[in-house]
């Protein structure tokens, strides 16, 4: 199975760390961590992605819950391919990235 991620979901990884650096010096590292961490479990095991629940498009979209930060990795999941559209906080809009999927 093909594993990609979107730069835009990059770009809101990298901006979440740099958030959280300035509020501690190794929390940004630690966030980073958490991503990097969740990258590896989604390409072991794609099924630990569970259904989005306020996503109603056309598109198989799945999430995963980082377990110490608020934030969900958002993916299109196809059967060849799992694309991580976004990194998204729990609290910001939830489906400000939906234009990103086509």
């Amino acid at each position: 199975m093909i594993f990609r991620i979107l730069p835009e979901a990059l770009q809101e990884a990298n901006e979440a760390a740099i958030w959280y650096s300035d509020r501690q010096s190794t929390l940004g590292a630690s966030f980073i961590a958490a991503i990097e961490q969740a990258f590896q479990a989604i390409q072991l095991t794609p099924g630990i992605l569970t259904p989005l629940e306020t996503y109603e498009g056309r598109h198989d979209i799945r999430r995963l819950q980082l377990k110490r930060f608020p934030y969900l990795v958002i993916c299109l999941y196809r059967p060849d391919e799992i694309l991580v559209v976004a990194i998204a906080h729990t609290r910001r809009h939830p489906n400000y990235w939906s234009d990103r999927v086509t």
